[in-house]
């Protein structure tokens, strides 16, 4: 085993009542790619913090390695003194340094460097800092929730970058697809403590449970063993003689000991109000388009969502997600085409930006809408304190101004006070950002048994897989033209069916030049024939569009099938292979349309 090139042993930190921190432990070796992993407000971005030099504890000891070079990346960086990105990422830079690599980053991640750190957007800041932590290729890499505001591809180059990195790594994230991928080892982070586990986070939440399931049974034995023993003090014949003293003593060790062990920190629990039933059909739009400037954000596009879909909107920043989500849900206008909403329909909204917050307000004003201290949910009056505790905030809370919340605790806060109100459509954009994994796994699971309609930006892999029956996507997420397509699934589906699609195209371009060198004949040109069709060619002629019309019977079926609203929720594989099924389908019978017109207007060109 190498020896640690960081070490933080036995940190304590209080601001009184329970310690923040009661002797955590972080080692990290050469190498390691470490996921820190936690509830929100359980200490990781401290425990970062003090790893970074950025903190102190209030006792134990860190041991950096004095020749090791650290980077800590910043939840909001500071860009005083930079007129420039480039400026900025290039200051993070040490002498020996390659100053080529701040370029690359920066191209990377979709910057130029030219633009002014003041007015960027809160993905692009987080670009430009990552690109100033990482252009170093530091000894050790801190990257706290470095995919807040970043899309898709740009996730998923970060991964890339990460895994063939030769920096040691300690990160904290929510995006469990990310911490999946990018970690091997994993710390976890609980009630003050630490316990580490030599896996990545694939193996966490089953060894989390077992923690946690032992940890309940020792504390079931040591009940019993207090019973037992309160047993023999009341019954006892030397208890009845001359109690003995020492067996008391232990008794009460016992007692302070099982009344002082705090149990895990509590899960979020809730439900969403139930509001009235909506139409069957909640949004139809026809051929709608939006266009600013000379740049097509929505190219004509048609949809119809029912009652009970949940839908995921996923895609580039900039390829126009929240545009085409606001034109559905008919917050603005399209260019042309029409929406048409449904009947009683009740929208509740939570936005990325946060922008509902008044910061200036109490976690109970804010809740209740200034209306004292209760509110009502599902019909029933609450009082907001015991409300607040169903998501993990304490009553004392009540009168503590938003701001002093974390971007976490924000979060939670404004789904508290969505959940709280009647709704029959949730819109959720970039729900997962700041939330902890726990409150993650609440979010999921309203999500997926809302009997409303759900529409959702998100760039959170498996929040997608886990929730939605259909994705919308960019037709061309690389260089997006407002084009867009609705797959079937989550966005695991969405790739595996891009992918039949691309080598189903694949084939039918390989047997396209087959048939063309077969018969002279290219599908951009025919050639009149002297003479007559191959007697093969005569075949598929008369017999391509029986094939078509088998094809069409087979998508009849299985969309008669998919079209069961229980279906995904019960078996989402079968789900997922009508899917790709149909879409295989689709690309056949596109493939046979083409090559029996090709043949029709060769055997007109023949016959003259």
């Amino acid at each position: 085993m190498a020896p640690p090139i960081l070490k933080l042993d036995d940190i304590v930190l209080s601001f009184g009542g329970t310690p923040l921190l009661a002797g955590a432990n972080l080692q990290v070796e050469p190498g390691d790619r470490i996921c820190l992993v936690g509830r929100n407000g359980s200490g990781k971005s401290t425990l970062m913090k003090m790893a970074a030099g950025l903190a102190e504890p209030q006792t134990g000891e860190i041991f950096r390695h004095p020749s090791v070079t650290i980077r800590y990346l910043h939840q909001a960086p500071d860009f005083d003194g930079f007129d420039t990105v480039r400026a900025y990422a290039e200051a993070g830079l040490g002498p020996s340094d390659d100053p080529y690599r701040v370029a690359y980053l920066l191209e990377h991640l979709g910057l130029t460097g030219d633009e002014d750190p003041s007015q960027l957007s809160g993905g692009e800041s987080r670009r430009a800092a990552l690109a100033r932590v990482m252009a170093p290729e530091p000894d050790i890499l801190l990257l706290d929730e470095p995919t807040n505001h970043l899309d898709l591809p740009t996730i998923e180059w970060l991964e890339g970058e990460l895994i063939k990195s030769r920096s040691a790594l300690v990160v904290i994230s929510h995006d469990r697809r990310f911490l999946e991928k990018v970690s091997t080892a994993t710390v976890w982070l609980d009630r003050g403590q630490s316990r580490r586990l030599s896996q990545g986070f694939a193996f966490f939440e089953a060894w989390r449970d077992k923690v946690l399931e032992e940890e309940e049974i020792e504390q079931h034995k040591l009940g019993k063993e207090i019973e037992r023993e309160e047993h023999w003090l009341r019954y006892g014949v030397t208890a009845r003689r001359k109690r003995n003293m020492r067996r008391l003593g232990a008794l009460q060790d016992l007692r302070a000991k099982h009344r002082g062990h705090n149990g895990p920190q509590g899960s979020v629990q809730a439900t969403v109000s139930d509001a009235r039933e909506s139409g069957k059909l909640v949004i139809e739009a026809d051929q709608i388009t939006k266009t600013y400037g000379d740049r097509t954000i929505v190219a004509p596009f048609s949809i119809r969502v029912h009652r009970g879909d949940c839908i995921g909107l996923v895609g580039p920043n900039g390829a126009g997600k929240t545009t085409l989500l606001k034109m559905l849900t008919g917050q603005i206008k399209p260019d042309s085409g029409w929406v048409k909403l449904g009947t009683n329909l009740e929208i509740a909204t939570l936005d990325q930006r946060r922008e509902d917050l008044n910061l200036e307000d109490t976690l109970a004003h804010y809740l209740t809408d200034g209306r004292g201290d209760n509110l009502l949910v599902n019909g029933e009056q609450r009082h907001v304190t015991g409300y607040m505790k169903e998501f993990l905030f304490q009553p004392e809370q009540a009168r503590t101004p938003i701001k002093n919340l974390s971007g976490g605790e924000r979060a939670r806060l404004m789904l508290a006070r969505i959940l709280s109100r009647p709704t029959n459509l949730l819109i959720l954009d970039e729900p997962t950002n700041d939330l902890d994994i726990e409150t993650l796994d609440l979010l999921q699971e309203i999500v997926a048994g809302f009997p409303g309609t759900v529409i959702l930006v998100s760039h959170d892999r498996d929040f997608l897989d886990r929730t939605v029956t259909s994705t919308i996507a960019p037709a061309n997420p690389d260089a997006p033209d407002g084009r867009w397509i609705e797959y079937a699934g989550g966005y695991s589906d969405m790739m595996a069916q891009r992918k039949g699609m691309a080598d189903e195209k694949k084939r039918a371009d390989k047997a396209e030049k087959a048939r063309s060198a077969d018969t002279g004949t290219s599908s951009s040109a025919p050639k009149a024939g002297k003479g007559k069709l191959s007697f093969k060619q005569k075949f598929a002629l008369e017999n391509l569009p029986k094939e078509m019309e088998k094809a069409e019977a087979e998508i009849a079926r299985r969309e008669t099938e998919m079209a069961d609203p229980k279906l995904f929720a019960k078996n989402p594989a079968r789900f997922s292979a009508l899917a790709a099924e149909m879409e295989k389908l689709r690309a056949g019978i596109v493939r046979m349309e083409e090559e029996w017109l090709e043949l029709e207007m060769l055997r007109e060109e023949i016959e003259g």
